[in-house]
């Protein structure tokens, strides 16, 4: 990702935060790349944020620590920021601006990409509709996610977010497809011991030869922030689109990027929306999870789980809110759950997926999916009503049919929603878990489910 040939200025009018303002400025472009020069002949990538009246302004990744006006010069290179692209990027670690971190060369590219990528044609698009089996119980059974989905996980500071990517990352396969199937992951703003996590966990396990490692740690600058979600989606388009691959992109943790973000809109100035981000946050938010999808004709897909740990836990922050908007339904991890010990701590009366219905049933999961994963949400939904109930009046206050239901919501808190960090649960298992916890219930109570599954799968006790 180095620039070569250009036009040269010398002439540094100010260095503010993280952008340094060009005088004198001829013909430079919008997003072009720029490479600044320091006194002492250190390189820095950048790009440019803003041109007229002479100027331009432009965005150093790397930082401006140490940049002085004097003796700086700015290179502006005359082509946007590229990354070099090939079947040799599998197994590879990146840094954040897609340089290598492994230790090896380059690989040698095939192709360059312009990281802001191409907007997929609507008309072009394909509906999403392929069950993509996780391993994971909850997500699998009532949360189901699906080929060409966009599906975050909003989580909270401390909760075990980053494990249960890793566990995603790790199992996740198209089931009855001999298909390729690859993961990208992208770590925004990590801790170094993070990112080291996620490395040895993919090494270990054996799925690094079909994964690609961006890792932006928290020591590299914010700005850099901004490119590794970009460079990683390319990557990622380049391994479904032009190689066929089923490709799972996750991306911890967008409130970092966002954050980044905000950060190069207070050094412009520009005036702030919600809670100081910049009024264009949904704007570039969409500009990252719209690259999911499945294109016709097209033999690959791009399936995102960007990550993000909601600031006090607050889902009505601007970051979760806007990131709903986008994508088709949320997991939502609960802070109750987690303190408990529960893994995955997830709150399943706040998530959904709303490509679910399309990815199950007969000929992808099985006929009575849907209707039992549809009776446990009711059932778990009542249990903690009586949960509550039951804190007010007793345990001594409750019917029998109560009680019933505070044993349902034992049952899947325990047994359906708990389960080791390596377990691998089949959809078999899944669903036959989710008709161990319909059958604590008595037949009349089954409101939900055909007579016909009722007869085939529930369970006597």
């Amino acid at each position: 990702m180095t620039a070569k040939g250009g036009v040269q200025y010398s002439k540094i009018a100010e260095i503010k935060g993280p952008l340094v303002v060009v005088d004198d400025v001829e013909n430079a472009a919008f997003d072009e790349l720029v490479e600044v020069e320091t006194t002492d002949g250190e390189r820095r990538l950048g790009k440019v944020l803003e041109v007229g009246n002479g100027k331009a302004i432009v965005q150093v990744f790397e930082g401006t620590t140490g940049l002085s006006i004097s003796g700086t010069s700015a290179k502006f290179v005359g082509k946007l920021m590229e990354m070099p692209v090939s079947k040799e990027v599998l197994g590879r670690v990146f840094d954040g601006l897609g340089r290598p971190k492994d230790g090896l060369p380059d690989p040698i590219a095939d192709k360059f990409i312009d990281i802001n990528g191409e907007p997929m044609n609507p008309e072009q698009r394909e509906y999403p509709k392929d069950f993509i089996q996780t391993g994971v119980s909850v997500i699998d059974g009532m949360i189901t996610l699906v080929r060409g989905q966009k599906l975050p996980i909003f989580s909270g500071s401390g909760m075990s977010h980053n494990i249960l990517a890793a566990q995603i990352a790790r199992q996740a396969s198209v089931v009855g497809t001999k298909d390729d199937f690859a993961v990208v992951f992208a770590a925004i703003g990590v801790q170094y011991s993070e990112a080291e996590y996620f490395r040895r966990s993919l090494e270990e396990s054996g799925a690094l030869k079909r994964s690609v490692l961006f890792l932006n740690t928290a020591d590299d600058p914010a700005i850099e922030r901004i490119i590794t979600p970009r460079v990683a989606l390319t990557v990622a388009e380049y391994l479904a689109f032009d190689l066929g691959m089923h490709v799972l992109v996750i991306l911890t943790d967008m409130t970092n990027y966002a954050e980044a973000l905000r950060e190069i809109s207070a050094a412009r100035e520009e005036v702030p929306g919600r809670k100081g981000y910049p009024g264009y946050l949904y704007t570039d938010l969409s500009t990252i999870y719209e690259r999911a999808g499945k294109l016709n004709g097209r033999k690959g897909s791009v399936t995102q789980v960007p990550i993000l740990s909601m600031p006090s836990d607050d889902i009505t922050h601007p970051i979760p809110d806007l990131t709903g908007y986008i994508t088709e339904g949320q997991v939502v991890l609960g802070r109750d759950l987690f303190r408990q010990g529960v893994y995955p701590p997830i709150n399943i009366l706040m998530s959904l997926s709303r490509l679910m219905k399309d990815g199950i049933g007969e000929g992808s999961t099985r006929a009575d999916h849907g209707e039992v994963s549809n009776q446990v949400y009711d059932a778990y939904s009542r249990a903690q009503e009586v949960r509550a109930l039951a804190g007010i009046v007793g345990k001594a206050g409750l019917t029998e049919i109560d009680l019933k239901y505070m044993d349902v919501g034992d049952v899947f808190e325990k047994e359906f929603l708990s389960q080791a960090t390596d377990e691998n649960r089949t959809i078999e298992e899944t669903l036959t878990l989710l008709w161990k916890i319909v059958s604590k219930l008595p037949k009349n109570e089954i409101t939900k489910i055909k007579d016909k599954y009722i007869d085939q799968y529930y369970q006597e006790n």
